[in-house]
C-alpha cells in the first residue's frame, strides 16, 4: 500500500471516531447537567441582544453594560466563575441555547408557558409589562386607536407573542392584522421616529430607558393596555438543575447583601427586584 492510500484509509476510520465524539460532547451538554463543568473550566456563557439597553447592551467603548451584566457578573463572582457574553440573534435563542452555543439566556427574558417548554427557568427577579409607544402628534393614546394603523414588534419577543395569542387585545385592530417584525427594537424606534409605523410594542423598561435618553419622553405616549405583566428570568437548558439552584441562591445572597439594590438603583433609580427575591 503506497503512503497516499495509507493515508486515506487512516483518514476514512477517523472520521466516524470523530463524528462520534463530537456527537457524544453535544447530547451531554444538552442532557446532562453541566455545574461541575462550569466550575472546572471558571467561565460560562451567556446569550444576549447586545441593543437591549438598560438590560444588555454593547455601550460606545465596545463594553458590555447594563443592568442584567451587572446582575449576572454579581451572580457568577460568587461562585468564582467568569462570564462570556455572547451576542446572539434573539428570534434563535432557545435554538443557541439547546445547540450548545450559549449556556443561558439572560437579558430581559419574559417567563412565558411557551418558552417554558423549550427551557429551564430560574426564579424570577424582576417584573415588566408590554407597552404601545406611539408619538403624540399622532392622536393614538389607546391600543383600539391602532385601527388600520401600522405596528412594530420585536421577533421572537414575548411581546410579539403576547400580540399572537391575544389578538382581541391589540392584533384585531391593526392594518394586515399583523405587526412588522425587527429583529432589534432600536431600529423599531427608527421606522418610529421616522412614522414608517404608527406604533411599537415594547417592554416597558426599554421604553423608558430609550425615550430618557434620547430626550424624547415628552414627545410620546407609553400605553398600558391588557396584557398580563410579565416576570424576567433566566432561561437554561432543561438539564442544568444545578445551574438554575445556585443563580436563585446568588439571588437571594445578593438582595440580603443589599448588593442587588444596589445594581437597581444605579440603573433604575429604584429597587426593581421581584417579590420572589425580596420574599
Amino acid at each position: 500500500m503506497n503512503l497516499k492510500r495509507f493515508l486515506t484509509a487512516v483518514f476514512c476510520l477517523l472520521i466516524p471516531a470523530v463524528l462520534v465524539a463530537c456527537s457524544s460532547k453535544s447530547n451531554t451538554s444538552s442532557s446532562a447537567d453541566q455545574w461541575e463543568n462550569y466550575q472546572e473550566e471558571g467561565e460560562i456563557t451567556i446569550g444576549f441582544d447586545k441593543t437591549f439597553v438598560p438590560m444588555g447592551y454593547e455601550d460606545t467603548d465596545g463594553s458590555y453594560v447594563g443592568f442584567d451584566v451587572d446582575l449576572a457578573e454579581a451572580v457568577f463572582e460568587k461562585y468564582g466563575i467568569a462570564v462570556n457574553w455572547q451576542p446572539i440573534n434573539w428570534d434563535m435563542k432557545e435554538t443557541e441555547l439547546n445547540n450548545g452555543n450559549i449556556d443561558l439566556i439572560w437579558n430581559g427574558y419574559s417567563a412565558t408557558d411557551e418558552r417554558r417548554e423549550k427551557v429551564r427557568f430560574t426564579d424570577p427577579y424582576m417584573e415588566n409589562e408590554q407597552v404601545l409607544v406611539t408619538k403624540k402628534s399622532s392622536d393614538i393614546a389607546k391600543f383600539s386607536d391602532m385601527k388600520d394603523k401600522v405596528l412594530g414588534a420585536q421577533a421572537g419577543s414575548s411581546g410579539y407573542q403576547a400580540f399572537t395569542d391575544h389578538p382581541e387585545v391589540l392584533k384585531d385592530f391593526v392594518k394586515n392584522g399583523d405587526a412588522n417584525q425587527y429583529e432589534t427594537f432600536t431600529q423599531a424606534f427608527i421606522d418610529l421616529e421616522s412614522d414608517r409605523i404608527d406604533g411599537l410594542l415594547i417592554d416597558r423598561v426599554y421604553a423608558n430607558y430609550y425615550l430618557q435618553q434620547e430626550g424624547e419622553l415628552d414627545s410620546y405616549h407609553i400605553i398600558s393596555g391588557d396584557y398580563a405583566s410579565e416576570n424576567f428570568a433566566v432561561g437554561a437548558r432543561k438539564a442544568d438543575k444545578t445551574l438554575v439552584k445556585k443563580i436563585n441562591a446568588a439571588f437571594a445572597e445578593l438582595y440580603e447583601e443589599g448588593r442587588f439594590q444596589e445594581i437597581s438603583e444605579t440603573w433604575f433609580g429604584e429597587d426593581v427586584a421581584a417579590k420572589e427575591i425580596k420574599d
